[in-house]
């Protein structure tokens, strides 16, 4: 996992907004588009550099592709945040 990789896919607003569309639970891509004011290729684009940097996955049910968040991607990332911020005492 890349951290820099991470931090480029969360930068986006869209893209913050699918991650928090499917913190309810997994969802196709109509419904997500639903929820979003984009058109499909942008949509497919920002769930595209979403998997890339692994932070949702997707399987097909059907002729629908469903998708849910990686929650041990964001665990990962949220210790690598929270060592970096770590303030050590000195003696």
């Amino acid at each position: 996992m890349s951290l820099s990789k991470t931090f480029s896919a969360l930068s986006e607003p869209n893209r913050q907004k699918i991650l928090d569309l499917l913190k309810k639970g997994e969802l196709s891509v109509n419904e997500i588009g639903k929820y979003l004011d984009v058109t499909t290729p942008t949509l497919s684009h920002h769930l595209d550099i979403l998997k890339r940097a692994d932070l949702i996955s997707s399987r097909r049910q059907g002729q629908q592709i469903i998708y849910s968040l990686n929650f041990s991607i964001l665990e990962e990332v949220a210790e690598k945040i929270a060592k970096f911020l770590a303030v050590k005492k000195i003696k």
